[in-house]
């Protein structure tokens, strides 16, 4: 099996409280999926179905995380232009990745955040590039 992993990276600077670390975290992981997915209706016999279906992009390296160890890591950024280099220099690499902007309802005064971002799952050296000097939290 190949060391795959996934890599989010959190916002230090907001001082946000554990629970919401936890939740935003979660989002960020969670979206890397969720964005492969669509939604659609089918009218059959005037009962409305839904049905999910997972798009084709999803990587090998995605389908063996998903079977194996589920491996994340989480580590730390102190700025919001940090978190905004992490992920477009993620995206510059090719490496899947999430950015979460929180909509600032229970914290942050009703202002949109960015408060984190997931990279992977993919190979760790690619990963490690970008993230391998971040701390852990």
């Amino acid at each position: 099996m190949n060391d795959i992993k996934q890599v989010i990276i959190i916002r230090k600077d907001l001082h946000m409280r554990m629970g919401k670390i936890a939740a935003q975290c979660s989002h960020a992981s969670m979206k890397i999926f969720f964005d492969r997915i669509i939604d659609y209706e089918d009218d059959e016999d005037s009962e409305v179905k839904s049905t999910i279906m997972l798009l084709g992009d999803i990587t090998p390296e995605m389908k063996e995380w998903l079977g194996g160890l589920f491996t994340k890591i989480v580590v730390y950024v102190n700025s919001e232009q940090e978190l905004l280099d992490i992920y477009n220099k993620s995206k510059e690499e090719n490496i899947i990745c999430s950015l979460i902007k929180d909509s600032g309802l229970t914290e942050f005064h009703e202002v949109q955040t960015y408060t984190c971002c997931a990279i992977g799952p993919d190979q760790s050296e690619k990963i490690d590039i970008i993230t391998g000097h971040l701390p852990l939290l």
